[in-house]
């Protein structure tokens, strides 16, 4: 053991792992996580309250923490073995409330300070004053031989939630635990399951079995060192007290602890034994990081697993809408309804628009009837154009919305994420909003694009007759002809004859090379416009996963110093 004395590289080692572990979050409500988040709790309390204090001082004062069942007379016993009354006991249960952590007056500076049990506040005073759970009572002794301290434990099965977390949260502090227990509890499942983690961690342990009718004593600790043989103890001295009656002073005589005293004060007297016995605690600490951390990480995989996910199901949610908005861009379904009527309203009637059955050359013969010296007032097919695209992005957007704020409620990590946030079921208030200045922000592209392709020709008689805003309408239209059949039955010719008609007037001023080009241009434009909208809106969700403090950064950050502490080892 001498490695972990002149290793220099361990120290630095176990103080990266901390810090990363204490990066490590695991906020996502997945199965088992309460295990998890319990195991990674208690590896950094054992981090700040054991292993690191101790790599840093090997030579201060052994701790031995006293814990067991309710009632099984620990604190009659620490003061059975200073010989003087420092911490309570009583009938009442719980009884021990504020730690009490005994010393020898030359060991003061060892624990006054925050070196062991950092979360705990120091009280001196008597047990009466002192009550404060998260509190621990430091007592002078000049009984107590220097280099050992005795703390006296709240029940490991006390009624009371904190007391439980605290006396398990000490003897994960323990070099030493003096585990008591009695002729009728010893085979208790609680402290067998303690017993069963300090056998898998190293930590050494001594037991001592109160209240013992003399005539069962043989029996009982035979069967008890049975026990502990199975659970790999079997080197765990046991200190057998028979059941007698206290004297006035609530204490066993002390001829019934005399061989625990004896054995106690040996081993603060001994520093090699002393010696041995911290450093066999702390290798088997250490020696446990390895699975502990892995468990920690294999957890914290899980959460980023499921972080992922949330994330690519709002992602397939608007993924969903934006190819929805493309089918609906293309099929021809916007050409009808309020767009048709406004439509035969600028070019004419039904019968106008038979006549491209007859051929683009009586087409042109009619626009000229059109060429009055005014121009044909575009600007209610624009509005119905604008309010069917409006119509149909809202929709997908709102749809998407609610797909994904319903895959999350029923996707492990999700559920808390909607109630934190349930305006995620609806789209944005705003989205209307955006929604309508987008699509003027594309008209405004798509006239500053009929400006440009027009150049010269923005003097002839084609391009008089319907104008910059007429002819930006037209390849709007043009944007939404039909390539897959929404429409059903008459509408299918109507329609489709629409968008032929605007095509046939936009290539009479520009020509179809240049239509064809500027139609692809400005569906690109709206789709990616539509895009940028929607992924706006999903940033709400992907902003509610972010503010989970949770990245793969930081596990991989473990799982580096993990490595580094197991080669300084």
């Amino acid at each position: 053991m001498t490695e972990i004395e002149t290793n220099s590289e361990l120290l630095p080692a176990v103080e990266r792992l901390r810090v990363a572990m204490g990066a490590v979050r695991l906020p996502l409500d997945l199965p088992e996580v309460d295990q998890a988040r319990q195991s990674r709790s208690a590896l950094l309390q054992q981090f700040d309250d054991y292993v690191l204090p101790r790599l840093r001082s090997l030579d201060a004062p052994l701790l031995c923490v006293v814990g067991g069942s309710t009632g099984a007379g620990k604190s009659t016993l620490v003061n059975s073995v200073i010989g003087e009354v420092v911490t309570r006991t009583g009938v009442l249960r719980p009884t021990t409330r504020a730690s009490v952590l005994v010393h020898h007056p030359d060991d003061v500076a060892w624990f006054t300070d925050a070196r062991i049990l950092p979360e705990l506040a120091r009280a001196t005073g008597d047990a009466i004053d002192v009550d404060d759970p998260n509190s621990v009572r430091l007592v002078e002794s000049e009984t107590l031989p220097a280099g050992l301290a005795l703390l006296d434990a709240p029940d490991i099965d006390s009624v009371v939630q904190t007391n439980r977390s605290l006396s398990r949260q000490l003897l994960s502090a323990a070099d030493l635990w003096l585990f008591v227990t009695t002729a009728a509890r010893y085979a208790d499942a609680v402290p067998w399951d303690l017993l069963r983690q300090a056998s898998e961690r190293g930590t050494a342990v001594a037991v001592v079995l109160d209240r013992v009718p003399p005539e069962a004593m043989e029996e009982v600790r035979l069967h008890l060192s049975q026990m502990l043989r199975e659970q790999g103890l079997d080197k765990s001295p046991i200190f057998t007290i028979p059941e007698v009656d206290l004297d006035a002073d609530k204490m066993i005589a002390a001829k019934h602890t005399a061989r625990l005293t004896g054995w106690l004060h040996s081993l603060a007297g001994d520093s090699r034994a002393r010696s041995v016995v911290i450093r066999r605690t702390l290798a088997g600490a250490l020696a446990s990081l390895s699975d502990r951390t892995a468990d920690v990480t294999a957890a914290a995989d899980r959460q980023v697993e499921a972080q992922d996910h949330l994330h690519s199901l709002a992602r397939s949610a608007y993924q969903d809408a934006q190819q929805g908005i493309e089918a609906g861009v293309a099929d021809g379904s916007l050409l009808r309804g309020e767009v048709l009527a406004r439509w035969q309203e600028l070019v004419g009637t039904g019968e106008f628009l038979r006549q491209i059955e007859v051929g683009i050359a009586r087409v042109r013969d009619r626009l000229t009837s059109f060429i009055t010296g005014k121009q044909i007032s575009a600007e209610p097919l624009g509005e119905a154009l604008q309010s069917g695209v409006a119509a149909l992005v809202t929709s997908h957007t709102q749809v998407a919305s609610s797909t994904a704020a319903r895959s999350w409620k029923t996707t492990p990590g999700g559920p808390a994420l909607v109630e934190a946030h349930p305006e995620l079921q609806r789209a944005a208030p705003d989205l209307e909003e955006r929604t309508e200045r987008m699509i003027r922000d594309w008209q405004g592209e798509i006239l500053e694009m009929i400006r440009t392709e027009a150049g010269k020709r923005r003097t002839t008689a084609r391009y008089l007759a319907f104008g910059v805003n007429g002819l930006a309408v037209m390849l709007m239209l043009l944007v939404f002809s039909a390539t897959g059949g929404a429409l059903v039955g008459g509408e299918v010719a109507i329609a489709g004859g629409s968008a032929v008609l605007a095509q046939r007037l936009l290539e009479a001023v520009f020509g179809d090379q240049a239509v064809r080009e500027m139609s692809k241009k400005a569906r690109k434009a709206l789709l990616s416009r539509t895009e940028e909208l929607l992924l706006a809106e999903r940033q709400r969700f992907d902003e509610a996963i972010d503010e989970v403090p949770l990245t793969r950064a930081a596990v991989d950050a473990v799982r580096s110093a993990a490595v580094d502490v197991e080669g300084a080892r």
